[in-house]
């Protein structure tokens, strides 16, 4: 990038955003299994109720209990083989066009496109390569000594106030010669906190006027 040129950031969320729907559920279910999975829902399902309607904290102790159930044990370098499988086949089949359009819109102008998830790190970063970003910043998975999964956060859920925090903290690693001018691409309310701080947010959800990011402006085809 010309550095006489005010430096431009995009970022974009991942689930709902550039893809259809969430990710994680069936990312578990190719880890550890359909029937596996569901059990281990339906054992949790009242935290994960809570968590889904209260957001926040909520949603981030369920999240990680599931995983927990699902992954505690499992050797970190056979989740990461299956991860990379899933996250194509899931881009090729759920990508959202019109997000995928404007990501490449800022590759053309030599933006640099970070994607910012609350998704796993281990498939984030697959997708981030594909999709030719320059970063991409997922939630981290604990390792043990001997390279298996414990199942637990390693830091926080990348969403919300975490997930600003990350996006600045990306930023700020670039040593940019100037502070950039930030589009940030949502669909939820765990990305309102990335989208207040952005120059140019955008909601990206099919909730529209009656979503938790009404008061964003849309992204549209004329947009630029």
């Amino acid at each position: 990038m010309d550095n006489d040129l005010q430096p431009v950031v995009a970022a974009f969320d991942l689930d709902g955003t550039l893809t259809e729907g969430g990710s994680v559920f069936p990312w578990l279910k190719s880890i550890a299994g359909r029937g596996r999975t569901w059990r281990a829902a339906v054992s949790l399902a009242l935290p994960l109720a809570i968590g889904a309607l209260r957001s926040s904290r909520w949603a981030d102790h369920a999240k990680e209990r599931l995983f927990v159930k699902l992954l505690a044990g499992i050797d970190e370098q056979v989740v990461m083989a299956q991860s990379r499988t899933f996250a194509r086949e899931h881009l090729e089949h759920e990508g959202r066009a019109l997000q995928l359009a404007r990501l490449d819109w800022h590759r053309q102008q030599g933006h640099d496109i970070v994607i910012v998830s609350a998704s796993p790190q281990l498939y984030v970063d697959v997708i981030t390569e594909d999709l030719q970003a320059n970063g991409g910043l997922g939630t981290r998975l604990a390792i043990d000594p001997r390279g298996r999964l414990t199942g637990g956060y390693l830091g926080k859920n990348c969403r919300g106030t975490e997930k600003l925090r990350r996006l600045d903290e990306w930023i700020a690693q670039r040593h940019y010669p100037a502070p950039p001018v930030v589009f940030a691409y949502g669909n939820s309310r765990g990305d309102r906190r990335m989208l207040s701080g952005a120059t140019h947010p955008f909601n990206v959800s099919k909730l529209g006027v009656f979503g938790s990011l009404r008061r964003f402006p849309r992204l549209k085809t004329a947009d630029r």
